[in-house]
Parts: structure tokens; C-alpha cells; sequence
């Protein structure tokens, strides 16, 4: 190009000027409001429940990543957290409060007790489930005994990811 000054090399136009509007689909941009609007049920069945309740307090301040009020009715969320030991008697429960959730859902898995049975499982033991997955489809896993509230919180986090990733919730539509 010349050394006119008036000139302007028009690559340089295309580097400055920035999109003003972002294009997308509608699904991504509904996914997006729903990974940064969570809607926890909490479901705190022993030790576990004491480091969920930590989560939701000042220190670790959920609202910031938009899911900082959990829910007292299945009706009313759209994330079932559960922490803790789940023995027989409490699983019929947990599956009738998932089907209650409207769709799309999802669960997260605190804790090596809800996990795989965590201590409780030994060959003959009649009382604990031995896994959250054997009644309702879990999204994401939270190890520990107890894990800390910023395991927790990271899970959160992972889940928020894949809800923008498209991970609509276990096959449910949007």
C-alpha cells in the first residue's frame, strides 16, 4: 500500500470492528438461562447434608453462580442434590420426588454413600442402596466422605457446563 496517510488498509477495519450482535439458537440461548438458573432440591439424608447445607451458606454464596436458593418442592426445582446414606426404605421416596420435577432435570450425587453404598456396602448388607444411579439418573458425582463444600460447589459448577454444553437432561426435551 501507498504511504498515503488518508488510506486505511482495510485487513485493519476487519480486526477493530467487533460483532455487535451474537447470533445463535434458540435451544443454546435457553440453555444458557438454565445453567445460570438452577433450582436446587436438597436432599440431605446424613453426614453429607451438613457440608450441603455449608454450601448454601454466606461463606460459599451460591447465588452468585445462580443457584443459591434450594427448593422445599420437587415442583419448584430442576436439581436434585443428593447427600448421604440412602437406605431402602428412602428410595421409592427419591424416585416419586424425581418424577415430580418438571423436565428438563437433573441430579448430582454427593458423597461416596451415595455414590456406591460408601462404608454401608459389605456382602449381605440389606439396608442401603448401593449407588443414587439404581433409582434416578445421576448427571454429576461428588466424591468424598463427607466432601467439602468446595467440591460441591465445583460440582455445581461442572453441571452448569454441561447444561450449556447441551446436555439437556437425560434424554428429557427442553
Amino acid at each position: 500500500m501507498d504511504s498515503d496517510p488518508t488510506q486505511v488498509d482495510p485487513d485493519l477495519l476487519v480486526e477493530q470492528v467487533k460483532p455487535l450482535v451474537h447470533l445463535d439458537t434458540l435451544e443454546n440461548l435457553l440453555n444458557h438461562a438454565r445453567a445460570n438458573s438452577l433450582w436446587p432440591l436438597t436432599f440431605g439424608l446424613a453426614c453429607c447434608a451438613i457440608e450441603m447445607m455449608a454450601v448454601g451458606a454466606s461463606r460459599f454464596d451460591l447465588d452468585r453462580i445462580g443457584a443459591g436458593v434450594f427448593r422445599p418442592s420437587a415442583r419448584q426445582a430442576d436439581v436434585m442434590i443428593l447427600a448421604g446414606t440412602i437406605s431402602r426404605k428412602m428410595g421409592p421416596v427419591i424416585k416419586t420426588l424425581w418424577d415430580q420435577m418438571p423436565s428438563p432435570k437433573w441430579a448430582i450425587a454427593m458423597g461416596g454413600c451415595t455414590i456406591d453404598g460408601g462404608p454401608f456396602k459389605y456382602p449381605g448388607q440389606y439396608a442401603i442402596i448401593e449407588g443414587a444411579d439404581r433409582i434416578i439418573p445421576v448427571d454429576v458425582y461428588v466424591p468424598g466422605c463427607p466432601p467439602r463444600p468446595e467440591a460441591l460447589f465445583a460440582g455445581i459448577l461442572r453441571l452448569e457446563e454441561k447444561i450449556k454444553a447441551g446436555d439437556t437432561g437425560w434424554g428429557k426435551s427442553a
